[in-house]
């Protein structure tokens, strides 16, 4: 199976062809495909934006409250973070279903307009 691997005028394999070569015992043995890596990507940008949204809900109720915006961005050190009228415009231009807070749906969509997926 290596020697299919060698290419043609090499005595032996290089790095790129053992990478291939371990992709395809990979897959044979283990099932593993582009599919899964994709899924295992979703998951971690899940599971990251997820850990993201914790640290803007404060009190763990499953919302970003105006007032938890505020003091997580008076922590950073940000201007926006002193003046509550700026802080409840960034709510209501996240809050899809207008009930004043942000829940992790909306952060989510909000996060994916703004984060260009590494890839």
């Amino acid at each position: 199976m290596v020697e299919a691997y060698v290419q043609p005028g090499n005595h032996g394999i290089r790095y790129e062809d053992f990478e291939a070569l371990h992709r395809s015992l990979n897959d044979a043995f283990f099932g593993m495909t582009d599919d899964v890596q994709v899924v295992d990507e979703q998951q971690r940008e899940e599971s990251d934006l997820c850990e993201a949204f914790k640290v803007f809900d404060e009190d763990g109720d499953g919302y970003i409250s105006a007032r938890e915006l505020q003091a997580v961005l008076g922590k950073l050190g940000l201007q926006e973070g002193r003046e509550m009228d700026r802080v409840e415009m960034m709510i209501s231009s996240v809050d899809q279903n207008n009930d004043g807070r942000v829940d992790f749906f909306e952060f989510k969509d909000m996060m994916r307009s703004v984060i260009v997926p590494s890839s």
